[in-house]
């Protein structure tokens, strides 16, 4: 197996590196004073670049009281700065043809922008202003709660992810990895312009920043722009400063497994079978993106032969997994008419346990780490991609491969591999979802079934 290049953890604060790559690149890491981590990837010919400044601060991350408040951040923060009011944000990026967006995840957030190599100055610094010098102002605030309510409520009148939503709590019970991340109606009505300013102060600071920057980019002069904008906007940059580690590995004790049935008065249901899975930085990971590739990762998949070529009953079907810090969840899912709900979990069961009984075939693992391998060398042919490679290296896993030798350890996945990890994961206990027009325990009675 490779050696991935170590980033010996987010509380260290050592790490960096200057390290040559193919096709001429380089990647280079940095500490800078006050705890800041720049990443970059430099892309030779690239004439744009994509950067972002990300918090390692996600929705599990806050306080009782305060839930919601890392997404009703994410608006805010693009609503103003005592430099720049939220239209001279939007100009800033549209006059040079850029873009600029951002996300909310349960364990980060980012703002990231993609503008030409010669406006990367401009990104830096409106970036930084914008995630050290938000103002919140109240009038913007409360406008911004109304907009957070229509995107909750979007995302309610969309069945499938009514059903990812119910699957992910179903999964991790009562930990904060069950929530979701933009809040349920009750909190953001509730929550108070306090409350979200003081998770602001509490969580946003130069410990928890990761710059990270790929295609035309100059690392020494990103760590310039970087510390100019930190100190612009009054942070405390204490040379002796260092990264903190907020997670430290806690237990997550498993949830039980769960049916749920909601009713909607939809045309399909949508059915989710699944359980807890990997942690991000797992060495497992690799056989997990092989099993899924082979359980439901594409038109020659299991899934998709079974369920929709063999016997039509659906026209999506797919396999998923997700990792944090401590643990992950991993899952099934289908669309088809309520009539076939039945039929259809029974498969999704076969499949998933034919994988655990017998190992994969030779030509299904060829395939699977063939199509894995070409589906990242294409993904990362665009700056943002390897932008966001570059933070989630930092933040969730501590140790950054380059792309050799994240395809050598692809290649390095075995059928036996694959055969273990699905038993394992048959040893979690089972969450069923099922969203569509039933007014009786469904999924209580199908969860029975395959247990």
């Amino acid at each position: 197996m490779p050696r991935p290049l170590e980033l010996d953890g987010p509380g260290s604060g050592v790490g960096t590196f200057d390290h040559a790559v193919e096709g001429g690149g380089r990647l280079q890491r940095t500490v800078l004073p006050g705890g800041i981590r720049v990443l970059t990837e430099a892309m030779p010919g690239q004439r744009s670049v994509s950067v972002s400044a990300t918090v390692a601060v996600g929705s599990r991350d806050e306080h009782d009281g305060h839930h919601g408040s890392t997404h009703f951040l994410e608006h805010l923060l693009f609503k103003g700065t005592p430099r720049r009011d939220a239209l001279e944000i939007a100009e800033a990026f549209d006059e040079v043809g850029g873009e600029a967006n951002a996300a909310t995840g349960k364990e980060s957030t980012s703002y990231f922008a993609r503008v030409l190599d010669a406006d990367r100055a401009m990104a830096v610094d409106v970036l930084l202003d914008m995630v050290t010098s938000a103002t919140l102002e109240p009038e913007a605030f409360e406008l911004e709660r109304g907009v957070i309510l229509e995107e909750i409520a979007m995302t309610e009148d969309d069945p499938a992810d009514v059903a990812h939503e119910t699957f992910t709590g179903a999964v991790f019970g009562s930990h904060a990895l069950g929530r979701p991340i933009g809040g349920t109606p009750e909190t953001i009505r509730s929550v108070p312009r306090e409350a979200v300013l003081a998770h602001y102060r509490r969580t946003y600071g130069p410990s928890e920043l990761v710059v990270t920057a790929a295609g035309g980019v100059d690392h020494a002069e990103l760590c310039e722009l970087v510390l100019a904008g930190a100190a612009l906007g009054g942070w405390d940059l204490d040379p002796d400063s260092r990264p903190v580690a907020r997670r430290t590995g806690e237990t997550i004790p498993e949830a039980p497994g769960s049916a749920s049935t909601v009713n909607r008065p939809t045309e399909q249901a949508n059915i989710l079978l699944g359980g807890r899975a990997l942690p991000a930085g797992d060495p497992r990971r690799f056989a997990m993106s092989v099993l899924n590739a082979v359980l439901g990762g594409g038109m020659s998949s299991r899934l998709f032969q079974e369920i929709r070529e063999r016997r039509g009953l659906a026209y999506s079907t797919y396999s998923f997994s997700s990792g944090y810090t401590e643990a992950g969840l991993f899952g099934l899912y289908a669309g088809c008419t309520p009539g076939k709900v039945s039929e259809v979990v029974t498969v999704m069961d076969e499949q998933w346990r034919a994988l655990a009984d017998t190992p994969v075939t030779a030509d299904e693992l060829r395939r699977a780490v063939g199509q894995l391998s070409g589906s990242l060398v294409l993904g990362l042919e665009d700056t943002g991609s390897r932008m966001a490679r570059l933070t989630r290296s930092e933040i969730s896993l501590g140790e950054l491969w380059t792309l050799e030798e994240t395809l050598e350890a692809l290649r390095a996945v075995t059928a036996a591999d694959v055969q273990d990890l699905a038993a394992d994961l048959l040893t979690s206990p089972r969450s069923l979802v099922v969203v569509g027009p039933f007014t009786h325990d469904l999924a209580g009675e199908l969860l029975a079934r395959t247990a």
